[in-house]
């Protein structure tokens, strides 16, 4: 369960976070998405199809509670998470695609994740309060456009900003670790191995269907492990700030496992793949035409 206290630092973090997207934003990305929609099509696809589904397979599968089928959806439900922007410039991915595949999910989940997640919900007779959901998200959008407008004030301040999200979005776990596990040490020691393997394969799974998906597509193999990265990393805080602000305090406790298990591993996980995707030979690979794609 998280405290009143935890949800202002919650609040508060989420707030820095978005902002930090929205700061890494110019009108010129939204133009050259536009013109190349090629990348917005496959981060919607990506986010809102692959993942959502393997959340469901996950849940319908694993000998899990109600409770924690509520977090596994809701976890696979939610856009790219900043951090992916992190893991993509080490494994010397297309960042700006990675940026751009970020913000485009998040924008389009306000309402792609309440229909996805109703339509999951509804085939495992699960309740999720959308109507929440729907409020959480629209208010997220707020610092994302303030961003936006820091950014085009003032470049350097936008660029600060822009660090300062991605850096709390990793502080967030030290947070989680910190706080939420001491309190709940023992639920977590009583928790089932299908709530640790699902909260570890919903991030490896999403890894490899984005990157069979890229090979697929026959992208460049730079935009191939972005997209990999983008599907597989999930906006870990922005699930447990909708728990928090959705379901009430007793049910907290179980529906967010998924997401803090989830948000833990995935940090270990991006860094194993990141490391493969290093040891592939980018030296010979030619460079990316002009565009994202």
């Amino acid at each position: 369960m998280v405290g009143p206290l935890e949800q202002a630092i919650l609040a508060l973090m989420i707030f820095v976070i978005m902002l930090g997207m929205g700061a890494s934003l110019t009108p010129r990305d939204f133009t050259l998405a536009l013109k190349r929609p090629y990348g917005l099509m496959i981060g919607v696809v990506s986010q809102y199809g692959f993942m959502p589904l393997i959340g469901f397979i996950l849940a319908t599968t694993l000998p899990v509670s109600d409770t924690i089928k509520i977090g596994i959806l809701i976890m696979a439900c939610m856009p790219g998470g900043t951090t992916s922007n992190i893991f993509t410039y080490f494994s010397k991915g297309n960042l700006a695609l990675s940026v751009l595949m970020t913000v485009t999910s998040t924008v389009f989940g306000v309402l792609l994740i309440p229909l996805v997640l109703v339509l999951y919900a509804g085939a495992l007779d699960l309740d999720i309060p959308r109507e929440n959901i729907i409020a959480t998200l629209v208010l997220l959008l707020v610092p994302v456009a303030i961003g936006m407008v820091l950014r085009k004030l003032n470049a350097n301040v936008g660029a600060v900003t822009e660090f300062m999200g991605s850096m709390l979005a990793i502080f967030f776990i030290l947070f989680l670790i910190v706080s939420w596990i001491p309190r709940n040490w023992e639920f977590l020691l009583t928790t089932t191995w299908a709530t640790y393997f699902g909260s570890i394969v919903l991030g490896l799974f999403g890894f490899a269907l984005g990157y069979g998906f890229s090979i697929l597509l026959r992208l460049h193999p730079r935009n191939a492990r972005t997209v990999a990265l983008e599907t597989g990393i999930q906006n870990g805080p922005l699930a447990i700030a909708i728990i928090a602000f959705t379901f009430p305090a007793t049910e907290q406790q179980a529906i967010m496992a998924v997401p803090v298990l989830y948000s833990l591993f995935i940090v270990i996980t991006s860094t194993m793949v990141t490391l493969w995707f290093r040891r592939v030979n980018t030296a010979n690979e030619q460079p990316l035409p002009n565009g994202l794609l």
